[in-house]
């Protein structure tokens, strides 16, 4: 049998996580392009007709681009000096500014800022010059956010620079665009939706011509599973083509999560994960499948050790290498595989001779020879209930256990998950509820389910007051007797309506795409609404404790968090007092109300007057 050398799998490759990726570089993609002839990746970028039409304005605005490393900057800078009608020598001289004539003024293109030489350094000045429109210049400029800023605080200071200084600052820490009376649009590419992104590198990757060159290989969707090629089968997997987008539409979700986690994966680092997922091996050269080795993959009958599955979590990788690449080490926090549930571990182990169990062993693993229950896991499988096996045999099988773990976290269909509880198989059961019932239907302008309000507002009660509460109805506001942020907190202060209530109400919005819990204590405009952000782990830990869980895993950094929350309720609390009038200051008495919890574990205040002599 025989097999194509084709150049799109070896262009591919070179994205993946192999020890010297050049070509994940703009400059060296381009080269690479041109040396092997092959079509780009091409995503469609997000503001890249918006800045060629910046630039086509008769006063148009110096743009800044800023991001982590791997946001595109440098492809936006050469795609729009392209679109302008600059020529692709030039920008290839290796010269740090660019200059090209538009209509009446002269663009200034700097691709990186980092790397001005010290006699470069006065364009700064000619910047801050141009963004008070005291210049004929405009600029387009790329550089990481911490370049961005350090790069203008060692320029000259001119009042100019020092006055954009302070702008530029105010724009990333508020997270805005433009101010008024600034010829300057910021844009940060790390608020680009990953999410978003991925779907596009996706369909770009799946729809390459590239593919075209395998149509010819015998190993192509070989009928013999023995000899059919694991690349091949990655990329239908990954298209859909046999899942109906399942396996996509949860690595979206996850890429979801992340975002709302405030965790940004750059391009650059996407494009890394989707190479790896179609070529990953751990015993192929550099970790990445060529089409060279499969005939030798094949004749070892490893192929199942490319699975597409194991691939998006690095499993291909040594430890070393999936702990230093961070899209695999992010991906990796999710925990998928490490955690489980009774049912899906029985399925797993069990569900070839159960036969409560057996449609859905048969659903989703003897339908799956390649990746699922194949002749060697079955083996393995019959060896360990049999209890014939050796110690390291038997980890194995476990090892084996937590890819298929994974494999079904991928594959699971949205029919069968109410019964497949698939979130349970990660370190966030509530992630799916928090991403579809709160997020979602919020982006859609839905109201969350009353009962995660309620939810939220049982762990928020409990985590505030240290007391076993069930209430849902009220936020209750309770001290140590002083601001100390004591575990235990008896001193009843106030409690919050959460129904709107003369003022007083609780809500979950979206707030720059993300779910925020708001606490309004009044309708008077001078007492503003205390808010928390709900990312991922804040929630998971909030539900968890309402249902009677203490995740130490990660509770101390959220514990403190909520301690802060509930510390900002309190000083919007007095100020509401003090603004409303509410003291009674009475030198004589002091009356504290202590909280105590009932047999049904609602929570009750009572009066303690304390009379002084």
């Amino acid at each position: 049998m025989s097999t194509n050398n084709s150049g799109w799998i070896s262009f591919l490759r070179q994205y993946g996580p192999i020890p010297r990726n050049d070509n994940m570089y703009d400059e060296a993609i381009q080269r690479s392009i041109q040396r092997k002839k092959i079509e780009p990746i091409k995503v469609e970028p997000e503001y890249l007709s918006a800045l060629v039409d910046n630039f086509k304005l008769d006063n148009p605005k110096s743009i800044i681009l800023t991001g982590t490393a791997g946001d595109g900057k440098t492809f936006y800078c050469r795609e729009v000096w392209v679109a302008l009608g600059g020529a692709i020598d030039i920008w290839d001289n290796g010269e740090a500014i660019k200059t090209l004539e538009l209509s009446d003024r002269t663009l200034c293109v700097i691709k990186d800022l980092s790397e001005l030489s010290d006699q470069n350094r006065g364009i700064i000045t000619e910047i801050g010059d141009s963004i008070k429109n005291q210049s004929n210049k405009v600029f387009l400029i790329a550089a990481n956010d911490g370049q961005l800023v350090e790069a203008w605080k060692k320029a000259n200071h001119t009042y100019n620079v020092e006055d954009i200084t302070t702008v530029i600052e105010d724009l990333l820490v508020d997270d805005q665009q433009e101010r008024e009376d600034y010829n300057l649009k910021l844009i940060n590419l790390s608020r680009t939706n990953s999410a978003n992104i991925f779907s596009k590198i996706i369909k770009s990757v799946v729809e390459h011509h590239g593919w075209n060159g395998c149509e010819n290989c015998s190993f192509k969707d070989n009928e013999s599973q023995e000899n059919r090629c694991p690349i091949w089968e990655n990329k239908k997997r990954l298209e859909g083509t046999t899942d109906n987008s399942v396996l996509q539409e949860r690595l979206i979700n996850l890429l979801e999560l992340c975002e709302l986690n405030e965790v940004h994966i750059p391009i650059r680092h996407l494009l890394l994960l989707v190479s790896n997922m179609l070529l990953g091996h751990p015993e192929a050269k550099d970790k990445l499948m060529s089409c060279s080795q499969i005939p030798k993959i094949l004749e070892k009958g490893t192929a199942s050790y490319g699975s597409i599955y194991q691939n998006i979590f690095g499993e291909n990788l040594s430890v070393r290498k999936r702990e230093q690449t961070d899209v695999f080490s992010i991906l990796n926090r999710f925990g998928i595989g490490t955690e489980s549930n009774n049912l899906i571990d029985n399925v797993l182990i069990f569900g070839e001779d159960d036969p409560e169990l057996f449609d859905l062993y048969n659903k989703y693993m003897l339908s799956d020879k390649f990746y699922g229950a194949d002749a060697t896991f079955r083996a393995d499988q019959h060896a360990y209930l049999e209890g014939d096996i050796e110690k390291e045999d038997n980890e194995g099988f476990l090892r084996k256990l937590r890819s298929q773990r994974q494999r079904l976290f991928f594959s699971v269909n949205s029919s069968d998950l109410d019964e497949i509880q698939i979130w349970d198989l990660t370190t966030f059961k509530y992630a799916g509820e928090f991403l579809e019932k709160v997020y979602h239907r919020l982006e859609n302008d839905k109201k969350m389910p009353s009962k995660i309000l309620s939810r939220l507002v049982k762990g928020i009660n409990r985590i505030s007051t240290g007391l076993l509460a069930k209430d849902t109805d009220s936020i209750f506001l309770s001290t140590s007797g002083s601001h100390s942020q004591s575990r235990i907190s008896r001193v009843f202060e106030s409690k919050i309506s959460v129904r709107f209530d003369r003022g007083e109400s609780v809500s979950v919005n979206l707030e720059n795409r993300k779910p925020v819990f708001s606490v309004s204590m009044s309708s008077n405009e001078e007492i503003k609404p205390v808010k928390l952000k709900l990312n991922l782990v804040r929630y998971e830990f909030i539900s968890r404790v309402a249902e009677g869980e203490l995740p130490g895993s990660f509770s101390r950094e959220c514990y403190e968090d909520l301690l802060a929350f509930k510390s900002r309720l309190i000083n919007q609390l007095e100020n509401r007092n003090r603004i409303e009038g509410s003291y009674e200051d009475d030198p004589d008495y002091l009356i504290l109300e202590l909280l105590h919890i009932d047999g049904e574990g609602k929570l009750y205040s009572r009066a303690l007057e304390v009379e002084f002599e």
